[in-house]
């Protein structure tokens, strides 16, 4: 951006030497005293066409046609600054906008983050980890050239607005998540997200978790309280350390080769109508199915080997990459929520 003080410093300087030469000349070509001097610089700069104080001499004249002609080059050059700065001073961050607009305006099942603070930030790293493409909603203009510098498509606005919003491209999104500190605002941009996008997938932080029902009336899917999980984490660890250690780096640790997924049978996938054992999913594919979640039945820790497969039936499931990978095509379908 154009530094709009760098560019009147010049020209301040540039007016007050012609200002200071007219007078000076006025006063050693004519010996009029300085205000007088100073007086008919002024009149002469300004073009107000208030006649002469006094006649002057051939000189005399001779200099007030070449002040008039540098007065006039100087307020040209102020005029044409001031007019560059008015035009351009924001040029870059409209570019910036647009551009980032047109690649928002291209994404599909992407996530949305409301806040970029410190949890905004962490839920930022675990999806762009797992490859999900994140954009983010931020209203202070710290955070959003922070978010900026940092790489990430970011819209800055007030995210409880439907306009931001749908900038944002909410009916083409998988999820939001609401991350700002502030309760109240949290609840509106929920329930703005609800009513634009009954399929969003929203998952949204609450500082005070007696809000928390509040927050699942207006619409979020789950409902996270970072100290409440942030506590029995650390009372966890005390607890049982090896299998605290174990879960964090199966959920948490981008360079583990096990990763926790999940993963819902679509209906076209040859899963459907198989028992689980029929399926035999840890033969075919390498991977560990630790529960099956189905739609208006609960969740059903290891399933029994007569457990029929059904469409929709969504599979937690641990594995590497690859193992996950061969899965996902054999569920044909994309990730659950």
């Amino acid at each position: 951006m154009l530094n709009l003080r760098r560019r009147l410093i010049p020209l301040a300087v540039t007016g007050s030497l012609v200002i200071l030469i007219g007078t000076l000349g006025y006063m050693w070509l004519e010996g009029w005293p300085l205000l007088e001097a100073f007086y008919m610089t002024i009149i002469t700069l300004s073009t107000v066409g208030f006649g002469e104080i006094r006649p002057l001499s051939s000189n005399g004249r001779l200099f007030t046609i070449a002040l008039i002609l540098l007065g006039a080059s100087t307020v040209a050059y102020g005029f044409s600054t001031l007019g560059e700065y008015l035009l351009l001073a924001d040029l870059p961050d409209r570019l910036w906008r647009r551009r980032t607009m047109r690649q928002v305006e291209k994404l599909e099942n992407h996530v949305i983050i409301c806040g970029y603070g410190r949890v905004g930030k962490s839920a930022i790293d675990a999806l762009t980890a797992g490859h999900y493409p994140v954009v983010i909603i931020e209203r202070e203009p710290e955070r959003v050239e922070s978010a900026r510098n940092d790489g990430h498509l970011v819209l800055e606005g007030d995210a409880s607005s439907d306009e931001i919003l749908l900038q944002a491209g909410i009916k083409r999104a998988h999820g939001l998540i609401v991350a700002t500190g502030d309760d109240s605002l949290n609840l509106f941009i929920v329930l703005s997200a609800r009513a634009l996008n009954p399929n969003l997938f929203i998952v949204t932080r609450t500082v005070n978790a007696e809000n928390a029902p509040k927050m699942r009336r207006a619409g979020a899917d789950r409902v996270v309280s970072p100290y409440r999980i942030g506590g029995r984490h650390m009372a966890n660890i005390v607890m049982r350390p090896h299998v605290t250690d174990f879960l964090d780096v199966v959920t948490l640790d981008n360079g583990i080769e096990l990763w926790l997924e999940e993963f819902i049978i679509a209906p076209q996938s040859p899963l459907v109508g198989q028992t689980v054992g029929e399926a035999n999913i840890r033969r075919r594919t390498g991977v560990t199915l630790i529960a099956l979640i189905r739609q208006g039945g609960g969740a059903t820790i290891t399933p029994a080997a007569e457990t029929r497969l059904e469409a929709g039936d969504e599979l937690i499931v641990l594995g590497t990459r690859e193992q996950l990978a061969v899965l996902e095509q054999l569920t044909g379908s994309a990730k659950g929520h």
